[in-house]
Protein backbone atom coordinates (compact mmCIF):
# COMPACT_ATOMS: atom_id res chain seq x y z
CA UNK A 1 0.00 0.00 0.00
CA UNK A 2 1.45 3.31 -1.05
CA UNK A 3 0.71 6.71 0.33
CA UNK A 4 0.33 7.79 -3.25
CA UNK A 5 -0.91 11.36 -3.42
CA UNK A 6 -1.93 11.47 0.25
CA UNK A 7 0.55 13.87 1.84
CA UNK A 8 -1.11 13.86 5.28
CA UNK A 9 0.72 12.15 8.15
CA UNK A 10 0.18 8.38 8.10
CA UNK A 11 -0.33 6.62 11.42
CA UNK A 12 -0.30 2.83 11.49
CA UNK A 13 -2.08 0.89 14.27
CA UNK A 14 -0.37 -2.43 15.02
CA UNK A 15 -0.85 -5.31 17.41
CA UNK A 16 -2.33 -8.75 17.89
CA UNK A 17 -5.81 -9.77 16.83
CA UNK A 18 -8.66 -8.62 19.04
CA UNK A 19 -6.53 -6.07 20.89
CA UNK A 20 -8.99 -3.32 20.01
CA UNK A 21 -7.05 -1.63 17.22
CA UNK A 22 -10.21 -0.80 15.26
CA UNK A 23 -11.96 0.50 18.38
CA UNK A 24 -8.98 2.75 19.07
CA UNK A 25 -9.19 4.17 15.55
CA UNK A 26 -12.91 4.87 16.01
CA UNK A 27 -12.22 6.76 19.25
CA UNK A 28 -9.50 8.85 17.63
CA UNK A 29 -11.80 9.62 14.71
CA UNK A 30 -14.81 10.31 16.87
CA UNK A 31 -16.88 8.12 14.56
CA UNK A 32 -17.26 4.49 13.55
CA UNK A 33 -14.94 4.24 10.58
CA UNK A 34 -13.41 0.82 11.34
CA UNK A 35 -15.29 -2.46 11.73
CA UNK A 36 -15.32 -3.65 15.34
CA UNK A 37 -16.03 -7.24 16.33
CA UNK A 38 -15.46 -9.56 19.27
CA UNK A 39 -14.04 -12.10 16.83
CA UNK A 40 -10.27 -12.09 16.33
CA UNK A 41 -9.09 -11.33 12.80
CA UNK A 42 -11.94 -9.05 11.67
CA UNK A 43 -9.46 -6.72 9.97
CA UNK A 44 -7.90 -8.85 7.21
CA UNK A 45 -5.94 -6.26 5.22
CA UNK A 46 -4.54 -2.80 5.94
CA UNK A 47 -7.33 -0.24 5.59
CA UNK A 48 -6.66 3.49 5.23
CA UNK A 49 -9.05 6.03 6.69
CA UNK A 50 -8.69 9.78 6.21
CA UNK A 51 -10.10 12.13 8.83
CA UNK A 52 -9.15 14.86 11.29
CA UNK A 53 -8.01 14.18 14.84
CA UNK A 54 -9.47 16.93 16.99
CA UNK A 55 -6.67 19.02 18.36
CA UNK A 56 -4.12 17.70 15.90
CA UNK A 57 -5.29 17.91 12.29
CA UNK A 58 -5.91 15.75 9.20
CA UNK A 59 -4.25 12.34 9.16
CA UNK A 60 -4.46 8.96 7.50
CA UNK A 61 -5.00 6.23 10.11
CA UNK A 62 -4.25 2.70 8.94
CA UNK A 63 -5.94 -0.28 10.56
CA UNK A 64 -3.75 -3.36 10.10
CA UNK A 65 -4.34 -7.10 10.39
CA UNK A 66 -3.31 -8.84 13.59
CA UNK A 67 0.40 -9.57 13.79
CA UNK A 68 -0.45 -12.99 15.27
CA UNK A 69 -2.68 -14.06 12.36
CA UNK A 70 -2.54 -17.75 11.43
CA UNK A 71 -2.68 -19.99 8.37
CA UNK A 72 -1.45 -19.32 4.85
CA UNK A 73 -3.72 -16.31 4.38
CA UNK A 74 -2.65 -15.07 7.79
CA UNK A 75 1.00 -15.14 6.74
CA UNK A 76 0.19 -13.04 3.70
CA UNK A 77 -1.74 -10.55 5.84
CA UNK A 78 1.22 -10.28 8.21
CA UNK A 79 3.53 -9.64 5.25
CA UNK A 80 1.30 -6.75 4.16
CA UNK A 81 1.20 -5.38 7.69
CA UNK A 82 4.98 -5.46 8.00
CA UNK A 83 5.55 -4.00 4.52
CA UNK A 84 3.36 -1.05 5.50
CA UNK A 85 5.79 0.03 8.22
CA UNK A 86 8.06 1.56 5.58
CA UNK A 87 5.33 4.04 4.63
CA UNK A 88 3.97 5.27 7.96
CA UNK A 89 5.16 8.34 9.84
CA UNK A 90 4.13 7.04 13.25
CA UNK A 91 3.31 3.58 14.60
CA UNK A 92 1.04 2.88 17.58
CA UNK A 93 1.53 -0.58 19.05
CA UNK A 94 -1.59 -1.81 20.86
CA UNK A 95 -1.27 -4.41 23.63
CA UNK A 96 -3.77 -5.82 26.15
CA UNK A 97 -3.78 -7.85 29.36
CA UNK A 98 -0.11 -7.00 30.03
CA UNK A 99 0.89 -9.27 27.15
CA UNK A 100 4.20 -8.33 25.59
CA UNK A 101 6.27 -10.96 23.83
CA UNK A 102 7.81 -12.10 20.57
CA UNK A 103 5.16 -10.51 18.33
CA UNK A 104 5.62 -7.12 19.93
CA UNK A 105 9.40 -7.38 19.95
CA UNK A 106 9.36 -8.26 16.24
CA UNK A 107 7.24 -5.20 15.44
CA UNK A 108 9.48 -2.91 17.47
CA UNK A 109 12.53 -4.28 15.66
CA UNK A 110 10.85 -3.39 12.35
CA UNK A 111 9.98 0.09 13.63
CA UNK A 112 13.56 0.73 14.68
CA UNK A 113 15.02 -0.64 11.45
CA UNK A 114 12.95 1.81 9.38
CA UNK A 115 13.40 4.73 11.81
CA UNK A 116 9.66 4.75 12.48
CA UNK A 117 8.75 6.59 15.71
CA UNK A 118 6.31 4.66 17.88
CA UNK A 119 4.68 4.39 21.26
CA UNK A 120 2.65 1.70 23.01
CA UNK A 121 -0.99 1.72 24.10
CA UNK A 122 -2.17 -0.74 26.75
CA UNK A 123 -5.77 -1.05 25.59
CA UNK A 124 -8.87 -2.43 27.32
CA UNK A 125 -7.55 -1.20 30.64
CA UNK A 126 -11.13 -1.18 31.92
CA UNK A 127 -10.87 -4.98 31.93
CA UNK A 128 -7.22 -5.49 32.94
CA UNK A 129 -5.13 -2.54 34.08
CA UNK A 130 -1.48 -2.13 33.21
CA UNK A 131 0.79 -3.89 35.66
CA UNK A 132 3.42 -1.55 37.06
CA UNK A 133 6.28 -4.04 36.73
CA UNK A 134 5.27 -4.87 33.16
CA UNK A 135 5.09 -1.16 32.41
CA UNK A 136 8.62 -0.59 33.73
CA UNK A 137 9.94 -3.62 31.87
CA UNK A 138 8.44 -2.45 28.55
CA UNK A 139 9.67 1.12 29.04
CA UNK A 140 13.16 -0.12 29.90
CA UNK A 141 13.24 -2.57 27.00
CA UNK A 142 11.85 -0.28 24.32
CA UNK A 143 12.77 3.20 25.54
CA UNK A 144 9.34 4.50 24.67
CA UNK A 145 6.16 5.60 26.40
CA UNK A 146 3.32 3.27 27.41
CA UNK A 147 -0.13 4.76 27.89
CA UNK A 148 -3.20 3.10 29.41
CA UNK A 149 -6.42 3.39 27.46
CA UNK A 150 -9.88 1.97 27.25
CA UNK A 151 -12.25 2.59 24.38
CA UNK A 152 -15.32 2.64 26.62
CA UNK A 153 -14.61 5.69 28.79
CA UNK A 154 -11.68 7.01 26.72
CA UNK A 155 -10.49 9.00 29.73
CA UNK A 156 -6.95 9.22 28.38
CA UNK A 157 -7.98 10.36 24.90
CA UNK A 158 -6.46 13.82 25.25
CA UNK A 159 -3.25 12.34 26.64
CA UNK A 160 -3.15 9.95 23.68
CA UNK A 161 -3.54 12.80 21.21
CA UNK A 162 -0.79 14.78 22.95
CA UNK A 163 1.46 11.73 22.64
CA UNK A 164 0.73 11.58 18.92
CA UNK A 165 1.67 15.25 18.63
CA UNK A 166 4.95 14.87 20.47
CA UNK A 167 6.00 11.57 18.88
CA UNK A 168 5.21 12.10 15.23
CA UNK A 169 8.12 13.84 13.43
CA UNK A 170 7.55 17.40 12.34
CA UNK A 171 8.60 16.42 8.81
CA UNK A 172 5.43 14.34 8.53
CA UNK A 173 3.16 17.39 8.50
CA UNK A 174 5.41 20.25 7.43
CA UNK A 175 6.47 20.84 3.86
CA UNK A 176 10.06 22.00 3.26
CA UNK A 177 10.79 24.31 0.37
CA UNK A 178 11.90 22.98 -3.01
CA UNK A 179 14.11 25.93 -3.93
CA UNK A 180 13.27 28.61 -1.38
CA UNK A 181 16.74 28.60 0.16
CA UNK A 182 18.18 29.54 -3.25
CA UNK A 183 15.89 32.54 -3.77
CA UNK A 184 15.51 36.09 -2.51
CA UNK A 185 12.45 38.33 -2.63
CA UNK A 186 11.47 39.14 -6.21
CA UNK A 187 13.92 36.73 -7.87
CA UNK A 188 12.92 35.42 -11.26
CA UNK A 189 12.96 31.67 -11.92
CA UNK A 190 12.74 30.33 -15.46
CA UNK A 191 10.85 27.05 -15.80
CA UNK A 192 11.49 25.27 -19.09
CA UNK A 193 8.65 22.83 -19.65
CA UNK A 194 8.34 20.84 -22.87
CA UNK A 195 4.84 19.85 -23.91
CA UNK A 196 5.19 16.35 -25.30
CA UNK A 197 3.47 12.96 -25.31
CA UNK A 198 4.19 12.44 -21.61
CA UNK A 199 2.58 15.72 -20.52
CA UNK A 200 -1.03 15.21 -19.33
CA UNK A 201 -3.55 16.71 -21.76
CA UNK A 202 -4.52 20.20 -20.63
CA UNK A 203 -2.32 20.01 -17.54
CA UNK A 204 1.26 20.20 -16.36
CA UNK A 205 3.15 17.39 -14.68
CA UNK A 206 3.19 17.47 -10.88
CA UNK A 207 6.86 18.52 -10.35
CA UNK A 208 6.27 21.58 -12.52
CA UNK A 209 3.17 22.54 -10.55
CA UNK A 210 5.01 21.98 -7.26
CA UNK A 211 7.88 24.19 -8.41
CA UNK A 212 5.55 27.02 -9.44
CA UNK A 213 3.78 26.97 -6.09
CA UNK A 214 7.06 26.85 -4.16
CA UNK A 215 8.46 29.81 -6.09
CA UNK A 216 5.32 31.86 -5.43
CA UNK A 217 5.32 30.86 -1.75
CA UNK A 218 8.85 32.29 -1.48
CA UNK A 219 7.80 35.66 -2.97
CA UNK A 220 9.66 35.07 -6.21
CA UNK A 221 8.48 35.16 -9.82
CA UNK A 222 7.96 32.08 -11.99
CA UNK A 223 8.19 32.41 -15.76
CA UNK A 224 7.07 29.27 -17.60
CA UNK A 225 7.88 28.64 -21.24
CA UNK A 226 8.64 25.85 -23.69
CA UNK A 227 12.20 25.02 -24.69
CA UNK A 228 11.98 26.56 -28.15
CA UNK A 229 10.99 29.93 -26.65
CA UNK A 230 13.98 30.31 -24.30
CA UNK A 231 16.46 31.93 -26.70
CA UNK A 232 14.00 34.53 -27.98
CA UNK A 233 12.71 35.30 -24.47
CA UNK A 234 16.16 35.95 -23.01
CA UNK A 235 17.24 37.97 -26.04
CA UNK A 236 14.13 40.18 -26.13
CA UNK A 237 13.65 40.76 -22.40
CA UNK A 238 17.31 40.92 -21.28
CA UNK A 239 16.14 39.24 -18.07
CA UNK A 240 18.80 37.35 -16.10
CA UNK A 241 16.94 34.74 -14.02
CA UNK A 242 18.27 33.82 -10.58
CA UNK A 243 17.68 30.18 -11.46
CA UNK A 244 16.53 28.07 -14.41
CA UNK A 245 14.84 24.69 -13.99
CA UNK A 246 14.33 22.41 -16.96
CA UNK A 247 12.84 19.07 -17.76
CA UNK A 248 15.70 16.56 -17.65
CA UNK A 249 14.95 15.23 -21.11
CA UNK A 250 15.92 18.54 -22.72
CA UNK A 251 18.97 19.23 -20.55
CA UNK A 252 21.26 19.62 -23.57
CA UNK A 253 18.97 22.15 -25.25
CA UNK A 254 18.51 24.10 -22.00
CA UNK A 255 22.26 24.06 -21.34
CA UNK A 256 22.87 25.63 -24.76
CA UNK A 257 20.12 28.23 -24.34
CA UNK A 258 20.69 29.35 -20.73
CA UNK A 259 23.88 31.44 -20.25
CA UNK A 260 26.53 29.77 -18.13
CA UNK A 261 26.35 32.41 -15.40
CA UNK A 262 22.73 31.45 -14.66
CA UNK A 263 22.33 28.41 -12.34
CA UNK A 264 20.59 25.58 -14.19
CA UNK A 265 19.12 22.36 -12.83
CA UNK A 266 16.16 20.08 -13.48
CA UNK A 267 12.83 19.31 -11.85
CA UNK A 268 14.03 15.80 -11.12
CA UNK A 269 17.20 16.99 -9.40
CA UNK A 270 15.20 19.50 -7.37
CA UNK A 271 13.05 16.59 -6.20
CA UNK A 272 16.17 14.51 -5.55
CA UNK A 273 17.34 17.06 -3.00
CA UNK A 274 13.84 17.69 -1.65
CA UNK A 275 12.98 14.12 -0.74
CA UNK A 276 15.70 11.76 -1.94
CA UNK A 277 19.09 10.73 -0.57
CA UNK A 278 20.92 13.54 -2.33
CA UNK A 279 24.38 12.82 -0.94
CA UNK A 280 24.15 9.18 -2.00
CA UNK A 281 22.99 10.30 -5.45
CA UNK A 282 25.99 12.61 -5.77
CA UNK A 283 28.34 9.79 -4.80
CA UNK A 284 26.60 7.19 -6.94
CA UNK A 285 26.00 9.03 -10.21
CA UNK A 286 29.66 9.04 -11.40
CA UNK A 287 29.65 5.25 -11.02
CA UNK A 288 27.81 5.19 -14.34
CA UNK A 289 31.25 5.42 -15.95
CA UNK A 290 32.29 2.20 -14.18
CA UNK A 291 29.53 0.00 -15.63
CA UNK A 292 30.75 -3.12 -17.44
CA UNK A 293 29.33 -5.58 -19.94
CA UNK A 294 26.68 -7.74 -18.33
CA UNK A 295 25.99 -5.35 -15.44
CA UNK A 296 22.38 -5.10 -14.37
CA UNK A 297 20.72 -1.72 -13.75
CA UNK A 298 17.55 -1.29 -11.67
CA UNK A 299 15.19 1.55 -12.56
CA UNK A 300 12.61 2.45 -9.89
CA UNK A 301 9.58 4.27 -11.29
CA UNK A 302 7.99 4.72 -7.89
CA UNK A 303 5.23 7.07 -8.97
CA UNK A 304 3.43 4.71 -11.40
CA UNK A 305 2.77 7.40 -14.01
CA UNK A 306 1.05 6.58 -17.28
CA UNK A 307 3.48 4.72 -19.55
CA UNK A 308 4.03 6.18 -23.01
CA UNK A 309 5.63 4.51 -26.02
CA UNK A 310 8.88 6.44 -25.44
CA UNK A 311 8.81 6.36 -21.65
CA UNK A 312 11.76 7.97 -19.89
CA UNK A 313 12.36 5.17 -17.40
CA UNK A 314 11.74 2.17 -19.59
CA UNK A 315 13.08 3.44 -22.89
CA UNK A 316 15.07 6.67 -22.85
CA UNK A 317 17.32 6.24 -19.81
CA UNK A 318 18.31 2.66 -20.76
CA UNK A 319 19.10 3.90 -24.28
CA UNK A 320 21.16 6.83 -22.99
CA UNK A 321 23.07 4.68 -20.49
CA UNK A 322 23.85 2.06 -23.11
CA UNK A 323 25.00 4.65 -25.63
CA UNK A 324 27.09 6.52 -23.06
CA UNK A 325 28.86 3.47 -21.63
CA UNK A 326 29.08 1.48 -24.85
CA UNK A 327 28.38 -1.61 -22.73
CA UNK A 328 25.82 -4.40 -22.98
CA UNK A 329 23.71 -3.72 -19.91
CA UNK A 330 20.68 -5.54 -18.51
CA UNK A 331 17.74 -3.52 -17.16
CA UNK A 332 14.96 -4.21 -14.66
CA UNK A 333 12.13 -1.69 -14.22
CA UNK A 334 9.97 -1.79 -11.09
CA UNK A 335 6.90 0.42 -10.72
CA UNK A 336 5.22 1.67 -7.58
CA UNK A 337 6.57 0.12 -4.39
CA UNK A 338 6.49 -3.45 -5.71
CA UNK A 339 8.98 -6.09 -4.61
CA UNK A 340 12.25 -6.27 -6.50
CA UNK A 341 12.61 -9.15 -8.98
CA UNK A 342 16.02 -10.16 -7.60
CA UNK A 343 18.43 -9.54 -4.74
CA UNK A 344 19.62 -5.91 -4.58
CA UNK A 345 23.26 -7.06 -4.60
CA UNK A 346 22.81 -8.33 -8.17
CA UNK A 347 22.58 -4.74 -9.43
CA UNK A 348 25.52 -2.56 -10.36
CA UNK A 349 23.43 0.64 -10.27
CA UNK A 350 20.02 1.82 -9.08
CA UNK A 351 18.29 4.71 -10.85
CA UNK A 352 15.39 6.24 -8.87
CA UNK A 353 12.70 8.51 -10.31
CA UNK A 354 12.03 11.91 -8.75
CA UNK A 355 9.35 10.45 -6.51
CA UNK A 356 6.96 13.36 -6.97
CA UNK A 357 3.89 11.57 -5.53
CA UNK A 358 5.52 9.48 -2.81
CA UNK A 359 6.88 10.65 0.52
CA UNK A 360 10.47 11.18 1.56
CA UNK A 361 10.24 8.28 4.01
CA UNK A 362 8.96 5.94 1.31
CA UNK A 363 11.72 7.00 -1.04
CA UNK A 364 14.52 6.77 1.53
CA UNK A 365 13.37 3.31 2.59
CA UNK A 366 13.16 2.31 -1.07
CA UNK A 367 16.82 3.25 -1.51
CA UNK A 368 18.04 1.91 1.84
CA UNK A 369 18.62 -1.74 0.78
CA UNK A 370 20.88 -0.50 -2.02
CA UNK A 371 22.83 2.01 0.08
CA UNK A 372 23.22 -0.58 2.87
CA UNK A 373 24.56 -3.09 0.34
CA UNK A 374 26.96 -0.57 -1.24
CA UNK A 375 25.08 -0.47 -4.54
CA UNK A 376 25.50 2.99 -6.19
CA UNK A 377 22.26 4.97 -6.48
CA UNK A 378 21.35 7.86 -8.71
CA UNK A 379 18.29 9.78 -9.80
CA UNK A 380 16.65 10.11 -13.22
CA UNK A 381 17.65 13.75 -13.66
CA UNK A 382 21.17 13.33 -12.30
CA UNK A 383 21.82 10.28 -14.49
CA UNK A 384 20.58 12.14 -17.57
CA UNK A 385 22.73 15.17 -16.76
CA UNK A 386 25.75 12.92 -16.29
CA UNK A 387 25.47 11.10 -19.62
CA UNK A 388 24.82 14.42 -21.38
CA UNK A 389 27.97 15.99 -19.96
CA UNK A 390 26.36 18.68 -17.83
CA UNK A 391 26.29 16.95 -14.44
CA UNK A 392 28.48 19.47 -12.59
CA UNK A 393 26.38 22.39 -13.78
CA UNK A 394 23.13 20.61 -12.93
CA UNK A 395 24.03 19.94 -9.29
CA UNK A 396 26.02 23.14 -8.66
CA UNK A 397 23.02 25.16 -7.37
CA UNK A 398 22.85 22.70 -4.47
CA UNK A 399 26.51 21.92 -3.75
CA UNK A 400 27.83 25.46 -4.20
CA UNK A 401 29.45 27.13 -7.16
CA UNK A 402 32.96 26.43 -5.86
CA UNK A 403 32.15 22.92 -4.75
CA UNK A 404 32.05 19.92 -7.09
CA UNK A 405 30.64 16.45 -6.62
CA UNK A 406 34.12 15.30 -5.66
CA UNK A 407 33.72 17.13 -2.34
CA UNK A 408 30.99 14.67 -1.41
CA UNK A 409 33.22 11.64 -1.98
Amino acid sequence: MSKGKESKPHIGIYGRRNNGKSSLINKLAGQDIAIVSDYAGTTTDPVKKSFEITGFGPVILIDTAGIDDTGELGKKRIEKTLALIKTVDLAILVITENTFGDFENMLIEKFQKTDTPFFIVHNKSDLVSLNDSINKKIASQTGTAVIEFDTIKAENLEKLIRLIKTTIPESAYTTPSLVGDLLSYGDIVLLITPIDIEAPAGRMILPQVQAIRDILDNDAVAIVLKEREVDAFLRKTKIAPALAITDSQIFTKADASVPGNIPLTSFSIVLARYKGDFESYVKGTPKISDLKDGDRVLLLESCTHHVSCDDIGRVKIPRWLTNFTGKKLEYDVVTGLDKLPRDIKEYALLVQCGGCVITRKQLINRLKPATDAGVPVTNYGMAIAYVQGIYERAISPFVGNKQSSADYL
